[in-house]
């Protein structure tokens, strides 16, 4: 091939990359307008249904004030289109959303528009002094001749020493004019606009890194201790083989020292403070200088949350799938013992089977399906309602056993009780001599209410009650001791509680009774 041949390759190869295929359609004005008003600077994810909202809004504006040719379709149906072309990718968020950022190739064309769209000289004195200064600093650091690089460094103090020195002595202070400034800020705005890019390709490395770990994985063609032993060679080779790389290192290690980053925010506080800069600079150039550890702070969360992401899910995949073959491992073996038991026990131990070591795969020709049938959602019968002669018959002691306390009987104990020579001690002592039918659970109830008759004051001591259901079941209850002492109620006293006594509800059944 000859070096025309060879140069006109690498053309064609830069502009199929999605950044010249950005810039190189016709409506590449239109797109890009749409991705700096909708991402902005810092390019911060935006939820799908919102950018779906943003981009027809946009474009409604657009071809209401008729300024070219726009995308057709829906919002989802052009973003769609935009992460076919790489310039949209879709992923989730912290909380579980589904979010749009640009990717590096988009933000690298973002950063090509600004920098057209900037007013800049092809030359001027800033250029060459930078030129100068960053030759000279790379020589003094680069240099493998020691002698070379004292000398470079002795040059550099004593220069630095004299400057100070005339300063110090009050010398006239030299200024620097407005083309100087302007073009400073110019080259200061080129390389901070260069960051947000340059973060995004490292998290899309790591992002690819990603995908094809898990797509080993899934295939299975390799052992997993292989697999993460590449992915730890690709992410350190990713750190130190590449500029992203290098670059985000960089910055990284700028973060992690806080001198470094008050030093950068106070000279960036000054520059911006300068008479000059009010001139120079408009409020969204000023912001985004403003903003330049924000959004060095921003793009290494970023990276380091994606990186996060590929060690968690190798982690996640590796431990649920050797747990998983584990059990399913330590069950077929489990299996196999049992149906070795089995055939030992009917045959002799010089007997021989000839057995696969892998089970034939099951051939099923068609699978039975089954359809909704609609007779599944119909409404059962209603329930006939039972007329009354239907009814089972219930007699009055069945409804009387289950009714409330018959404080008449009760009191009749009681009064007989306390006019024996030798009466019980307490209610309980007196429930327990009671015949069955007087020690039901809701008779403890009917003592109690003719012992606050009494006025009898319960102790803290606790006392238990043998009480026999209607069923002939027995139930233990415990309540507080209440001894008895005193004369005999009045006739008057309880008459209410007699009367209903003797002539029960059948329809009241007292929450308290316990059955």
């Amino acid at each position: 091939m000859s070096e025309i041949a060879g140069e006109l390759a690498r053309v064609r190869g830069a502009f199929s990359q999605p950044t010249l295929t950005l810039l190189h359609q016709r409506q590449a004005p239109v797109v890009i307008t749409i991705f700096r008003a909708a991402f902005g600077r810092d390019n911060k994810p935006i939820p799908t249904g919102r950018l779906h909202t943003q981009v027809e809004e946009h474009l409604a504006a657009i071809r209401h004030a008729d300024e070219g040719e726009v995308p057709v379709g829906e919002g989802r149906e052009i973003c769609q289109r935009w992460m076919r072309g790489r310039w949209l990718v879709r992923s989730l968020d912290e909380g579980g959303r589904e979010v749009y950022t640009l990717t590096s190739h988009a933000q690298q064309a973002l950063e090509l528009v600004k920098n057209l769209a900037r007013d800049r000289a092809t030359l001027s004195e800033h250029r060459i002094a930078t030129l100068l200064g960053t030759v000279r600093r790379f020589n003094a650091e680069a240099n493998p001749d020691r002698a070379s690089r004292v000398e470079l460094l002795d040059a550099e103090i004593a220069r630095l020493q004299a400057e100070r020195d005339r300063l110090v002595d009050g010398a006239e202070l030299v200024g620097v004019s407005e083309d100087y400034m302007q073009e400073g800020f110019t080259e200061l705005l080129s390389l901070v606009s260069a960051l947000p890019s340059d973060f995004a390709r490292v998290e899309e490395r790591f992002a690819t890194i990603r995908s094809e770990i898990l797509a080993a994985f899934r295939a299975e063609d390799r052992p997993a201790g292989e697999v993460i032993d590449d992915y730890l060679a690709r992410a350190d080779a990713l750190m130190t083989a590449t500029h992203e790389g290098r670059a985000f290192e960089g910055a990284f290690a700028l973060l992690r020292d806080e001198e470094l980053v008050g030093r950068l925010r106070d000279d960036l506080t000054a520059l911006l403070e300068h008479p000059v800069a009010d001139g120079v600079l408009g409020d969204a150039d000023r912001a985004e200088l403003r903003g330049t550890v924000r959004l060095v702070r921003e793009g290494l969360d970023r990276v380091l949350a994606q990186r996060a992401r590929v060690t968690a899910t190798l982690r996640d995949y590796i431990v649920s799938r050797d747990v998983e073959r584990d059990r399913e491992l330590e069950q077929t073996l489990r299996q196999v013992e049992s149906e070795l038991a089995t055939w030992m026990a009917t045959t002799g131990p010089r007997a021989t089977l000839e057995l696969a070591l892998l089970p034939s795969r099951a051939g099923v020709e068609h699978l039975r399906e089954r359809f909704y049938d609609p007779a599944d959602d119909v409404l059962p019968d209603r329930i006939a309602t039972a007329g009354p002669d239907e009814a089972p018959a219930v007699s009055l002691d069945a409804l009387r056993a289950q009714g409330g306390p018959q404080l008449g009987s009760l009191r009749e104990r009681l009064d007989l009780a306390l006019a024996s020579t030798h009466p019980p001690d307490s209610l309980g002592a007196l429930f327990a001599g009671l015949e069955p039918s007087l020690r039901r659970p809701v008779e403890i109830l009917g003592l109690l209410h003719l012992a606050a008759d009494h006025g009898w004051e319960a102790e803290q001591e606790l006392e238990t009650y043998a009480a026999v259901r209607a069923d002939g079941s027995t139930r233990t209850f415990t309540a507080p001791r209440t001894p008895l002492r005193g004369s005999p109620p009045s006739a008057e006293a309880g008459t209410a509680g007699t009367a209903g006594a003797e002539t029960p509800d059948p329809q009241h059944r007292p929450e308290s009774e316990a059955r």
